[in-house]
């Protein structure tokens, strides 16, 4: 029988932080935004029309990215403290491909990677 891969996602429109849940002590993958204050800035430069479909194909860029790591997992848990987390699921609930994985939502201030790593800990443990 294979073994459920678990991971927790901590983010927001800059960046995520990937957790695999595993015996071992977790580590923490970043995975950041390519639309950061300085791209905004020099974006806006050109017209607001122009940021937005930017910003648009920049955010949709980061969300395929994670796409593409998620489905190697069975089990996952996307957490964090804007709607970052909500465009993603929304996202991920359009691919084919990830209809197999169980993906999760839950509110969560920012956090520490510490307290980051325990979240993850107690929520699959629960789970």
């Amino acid at each position: 029988m294979k073994t459920a891969k678990k991971l927790g996602i901590w983010m927001d429109h800059a960046s995520a932080h990937l957790m695999e849940f595993t015996p071992d002590p977790i580590s923490t993958k970043t995975i950041a935004s390519k639309f950061t204050p300085a791209v905004r800035e020099l974006i806006m430069r050109k017209g607001e029309d122009h940021m937005h479909s930017k910003e648009q194909a920049l955010q949709s860029d980061y969300y395929h990215q994670l796409g593409d790591v998620i489905k190697e997992y069975s089990d996952v848990v996307i957490f964090g403290p804007t709607d970052a987390k909500v465009e993603l699921y929304n996202s991920l609930l359009k691919n084919q491909q990830l209809k197999h994985i169980t993906i999760k939502m839950q509110p969560a201030e920012k956090m520490t990677e510490k307290q980051q790593h325990a979240y993850v800990k107690n929520y699959f443990v629960k789970h």
